[in-house]
């Protein structure tokens, strides 16, 4: 399968450096470019791409409105938001709708291939220094809060084991070698995690997970590294 890709950055510089690193890879096709957020819309729309990188400054639309319609728009495009700036007021919107990964220009080329097929995958990857801020403010507020209010309907032993691992920031296959079940399934229990928890997304999994207990478990039962 061919991973097709648009690209969204009003720095033709940047567009062009991302163009390079994704054409690399036999299984990524740039299908199209876009200098603003409208453009990148229409676009969307038009090639149907799998995945868009997306830059949160842009004129016309800014890549957090193109993220909030893209993402939850009947297209299916998955959105990984790709900038300069990893200031809460960035990050925070870009996961709450529904952005399928954030990274730092500056995470370089790996770790972009990675987030685009990721994000196909059906995970979430988020550079490492903002996904450690995450995880500090979700484990130190998390200390002494009250417990979170239960799902409507309980999670099974199964999902409540694979939040834990979400939370501890693994991929689906990740948690599949740990578990020695299919990516497959996991894909499915993280779905009806998501569902059961009213989340969009990985992280919403993650801040639940972390403040009931589920990570803990789930670092205790992994053992000694």
């Amino acid at each position: 399968m061919t991973i097709r890709v648009l690209i969204a950055d009003d720095q033709e510089m940047v567009r062009r450096g991302l163009r390079r690193t994704l054409a690399a890879q036999p299984d990524i096709d740039v299908v199209g470019e876009a200098g603003d957020g409208v453009t990148a819309l229409a676009l969307a729309r038009e090639l149907r791409p799998d995945v868009a990188l997306v830059d949160v400054r842009m004129p016309g639309l800014d890549g957090l409105e193109v993220t909030r319609r893209l993402a939850g728009g009947p297209e299916g495009v998955r959105v990984v938001v790709v900038t300069t700036f990893d200031l809460d007021e960035y990050v925070y919107p870009a996961l709450r709708h529904g952005a399928s990964g954030f990274l730092l220009k500056r995470s370089g080329p790996a770790l972009l291939v990675e987030a685009v097929r990721a994000a196909v995958a059906g995970d979430q990857l988020i550079s490492p220094s903002v996904r450690v801020r995450l995880l500090k403010e979700v484990t130190g507020v998390g200390r002494g809060r009250p417990a979170p209010a239960a799902p409507g309907e309980p999670l099974t032993e199964r999902e409540t084991e694979i939040a834990g691992h979400v939370a501890l920031g693994k991929t689906n296959a990740d948690i599949a070698r740990e578990l020695f079940i299919s990516a497959g399934t996991v894909k499915t229990h993280v779905a009806a995690v998501q569902r059961k928890l009213g989340v969009r997304n990985r992280v919403g999994i993650a801040v639940y997970a972390w403040d009931a207990g589920f990570a803990d478990a789930a670092r205790t039962a992994e053992g000694p590294a």
